[in-house]
């Protein structure tokens, strides 16, 4: 079979998956024992005798389709991963075949262009003047970025660009043992990860006082900053969330950054989530004083529509990033004639995937616009769904929502909601998360699809009260 036969058999299954899939007649999540799974979908068999193409193609993805979570049914409601756009599905499969490794400008000059407007559009949606893709480092200074693979990475590599403004002697004489770092104890888990990877530590992280929503008091950051000199630390960056994982509420970004400003410390923000409301004119006033931040993270393959994965690592100075790391490779760092521009000094990766490319192909089919308009209904229908849940009796919420997040919970105790999370599992006619706020344990929505509708939420309502003890 040529390549162009098989891609139309890829193609008719997707398109028959994302058909069955939006109808919602098949289950939205499906999770057979994995040794039977292997065995339904003759792993072994195919990798013995090869030659998958054509029919057993055919019959192949039929099978893997039957067994995958669609995102795109109308009850995915769970993780804050995106509903692909077709088009950004397509982008994957040409970024697949050319395969260009596009960390230096040489292995993937189209890929590069992309990704060097699609960083210097989010640059412009936060606040920041892009710099030039060719700037010396000792030129004017611009705001710049990188896409990497997934936001755990893009806090990573911030929080390194943070650290290397306080601690450029890291790299030859490794991390100082007096650095500290400033969050709230509602911060993604790959804040603390990050601070472990970077050897400074969990104890090194003082926890930001919030509110009774879970967002930063500013008033409260001078006397952590100060306990923090007093324990004989160097606070290096205070991280902000726009907006949190578990309730998504928006931290007040403006008197943050002015508080930053006058202790001198870095301001990140995680925006992997939430800053996609800078997209909407309605919306981006949640990220008012966003642009005061030194640093910021963007997830395209979270509310953008985007394929997994695409993370921009965002920074109101790129000199800042550029110092980020130090590597000696002679095969890749040299004087060379440079038409474009190698990003491979900005990330932890060597090979890099073509990561805009996705992204852009979503952004030229819906239009800025579109996109806005996604963004606008996912979370206008949380708050829809935030005053429904809340009239119905024995049902609670935790908080009203800002963005397409909501929690809920059902009277009883923390174990009913998990239990009440995995008899709608197992039925496979809702797929929803659960969160941890306030010290109680919520059944969480996350509102990714475009063809979640109400219908949806009362129908998972009425569920759940089948479900739940009188």
């Amino acid at each position: 079979m040529s390549f162009e036969e098989d891609a139309r058999i890829v193609s008719q299954e997707l398109d028959r998956y994302l058909r069955e899939s939006l109808a919602g007649g098949k289950r939205v999540i499906h999770q057979p024992p994995i040794e039977r799974l292997v065995e339904e979908l003759e792993l072994a068999r195919h990798a013995a005798e090869g030659g998958l193409s054509g029919e057993k193609l055919a019959g192949f993805l039929r099978r893997y389709l039957e067994s995958t979570t669609r995102l795109h049914h109308p009850a995915y409601l769970a993780h804050q991963v995106a509903v692909p756009h077709p088009s950004g599905a397509l982008a994957s499969m040409v970024d697949g075949l050319t395969n260009n490794a596009m960390a230096i400008y040489e292995m993937g000059p189209a890929a590069t262009a992309i990704e060097f407007f699609v960083i210097s559009w989010m640059l412009e949606k936060v606040g920041w003047t892009p710099a030039p893709p060719r700037r010396q480092a000792t030129a004017a200074a611009g705001g710049g970025g990188v896409l990497t693979h997934g936001g755990s990475l893009a806090n990573l590599t911030a929080l390194l660009a943070a650290r290397g403004r306080v601690a450029p002697e890291t790299w030859s004489r490794g991390a100082p043992a007096d650095l500290a770092l400033l969050a709230p104890a509602e911060s993604h888990y790959s804040i603390a990860r990050a601070a472990g990877i970077m050897g400074i530590g969990r104890n090194a992280v003082y926890a930001l006082p919030v509110d009774s929503g879970g967002r930063i008091r500013p008033e409260e950051i001078a006397g952590v900053h100060r306990r923090a000199r007093d324990d004989g630390r160097r606070p290096f960056a205070l991280v902000a969330n726009a907006c949190s994982t578990a309730v998504g509420l928006y931290d007040p970004l403006e008197e943050i950054g002015a508080a930053c400003r006058d202790l001198g410390v870095w301001l990140h923000v995680d925006g992997a989530h939430g800053a996609s409301a800078l997209v909407s004119p309605k919306l981006r006033g949640l990220l008012r004083g966003i642009q005061l931040a030194d640093s910021t993270v963007w997830d395209a393959h979270k509310l953008l529509r985007t394929p997994t994965l695409c993370a921009a690592v965002l920074v109101r100075d790129a000199r800042t990033l550029d110092g980020a790391f130090e590597q000696d490779a002679s095969y890749l760092f040299h004087e060379k004639e440079q038409p474009g521009f190698d990003s491979i000094h900005r990330t932890v990766e060597c090979t890099k995937a073509g990561l805009g490319l996705r992204f852009f192909a979503v952004l030229a089919a819906m239009g800025e616009r579109g996109l806005a308009e996604y963004v606008e209904r996912q979370s206008a229908l949380a708050a829809e769904a935030h005053e429904y849940i809340s009239r119905q009796p024995g049902f609670a919420c935790a908080v009203a929502p800002q963005s397409n997040i909501l929690c809920f919970r059902v009277q009883g105790g923390d174990e009913l909601q998990l239990s009440i999370r995995d008899a709608l599992i197992a039925a496979g006619t809702h797929y929803l998360s659960t969160a941890e706020f306030a010290g109680r344990r919520y059944l969480r929505i996350a509102f990714m699809n475009p063809a979640t509708t109400m219908d949806v939420v009362a129908d998972l309502v009425e569920r759940i009260r089948q479900i739940a003890p009188r």
